[in-house]
């Protein structure tokens, strides 16, 4: 297997691997022409097109957002992300329809292994994160590896997501917990 193919199923890779280093600068050149649009908002559609696996209808990011790979990253439609949000996609990133990002969000499937002389080795890990329809992740959150954000979810500002959170849910708070349920009147489903 290749460092890719090793890095995409969960497995130890070598994250200096020539094909994820150039994978890598080709990510940051693309955020850098979707962050270096002023006003058109056409152009950086097709830059966020060109850097993401996949992108639905009316995808729009404020600058600056940044992204590991790109390519693991695939958005349903309607999606806004405002400034400042961060990708690691190492590992899949699916984000569903009619999702908002608040500014400063931060999405992580990179992670390091807990032993130290294989963490010292240069080793890494990825788990994928899946965010369902109708989520809104609130300004300064973070999504750590491995998480599952189900439908109609809504993450606090300031949020530090460590565990799973269930459609129809408002969690906040480091780590985050559940604050509240959402009932069909109250946006849930």
């Amino acid at each position: 297997m290749t460092e890719r193919e090793k890095m995409i199923s969960g497995e130890l890779y070598r994250p200096g691997d020539a094909e994820l280093v150039a994978d890598r600068d080709r990510a940051r050149h693309l955020s850098a022409k979707i962050n270096g649009v002023v006003s058109d908002k056409d152009e950086r559609a097709v830059h966020i097109r060109e850097l993401l696996g996949m992108a639905g209808k009316e995808v729009y990011m404020e600058p600056n957002v940044r992204f590991d790979y790109g390519y693991n990253t695939e958005v349903g439609d309607y999606f806004y992300a405002n400034f400042d949000c961060v990708f690691l996609d190492c590992a899949t990133i699916k984000i569903g329809d009619n999702c908002m990002f608040a500014p400063g969000v931060h999405i992580y499937t990179a992670y390091h292994p807990l032993d130290a002389t294989e963490r010292n080795s240069g080793l890494e890990l990825a788990k994928p994160v899946i965010i369902g329809n109708n989520v809104w992740i609130g300004g300064r959150s973070v999504i750590n590896p491995g998480i599952t954000i189900g439908d109609n979810a809504v993450i606090g500002s300031g949020s530090v997501v460590t565990k799973d959170v269930a459609a129809n849910t408002v969690v906040a708070g480091n780590p985050a917990r559940v604050i509240r349920t959402l009932n069909d009147a109250q946006g849930g489903k």
